[in-house]
């Protein structure tokens, strides 16, 4: 089993498809983490500031956040921005998981403090094998900030 068990994953995507092929993708990398997946940007902000139908929400927060950037309300990189622009949130890992290969995409991800951009699998099998290298890289090689 991995040693990532115990960590908390925060999924922004507002494609049920895609989510359910993240959440299929785990099980089958035998990745244990706890995932939480937000339906859209301002549903992203309101879980990481314990707002709305997230006030008093008592898990931790995220561990690594899997960012889409093209969602409806607040775009991927709004949440970006607002993430890494607060003190409170700003360390905390942000991975874009975009079906977007624009390189203006790319690149403001990267300006607004995106820590990797990854082209979103549309395959099981894919998928599988880019959870198991970022748990490898994110859970296993790098020192995570201290909480």
């Amino acid at each position: 089993m991995s040693i990532s068990k115990g960590r908390n994953i925060l999924l922004v995507e507002d494609n049920v498809a895609d989510a359910d092929l993240t959440r299929l993708s785990l099980k089958r990398a035998k990745i244990e983490a706890n995932l939480t997946v937000v339906i859209d940007g301002t549903k992203a902000i309101e879980y990481l500031y314990k707002q709305g139908e997230y006030e008093g929400r008592i898990d931790p927060d995220p561990d690594l956040i899997l960012l889409d950037l093209n969602m409806p309300k607040m775009n991927g990189k709004e949440v970006l921005e607002k993430i890494k622009q607060d003190d409170n949130l700003k360390r905390i890992p942000v991975l874009i998981l975009s079906s977007s290969q624009r390189p203006e995409d790319i690149n403001t991800a990267y300006d607004l403090g995106a820590n990797a951009c990854i082209t979103k699998p549309v395959d099981l099998k894919n998928f599988v094998e880019v959870l198991t290298t970022i748990e490898a890289f994110w859970f296993k090689i790098v020192n995570p900030p201290i909480k």
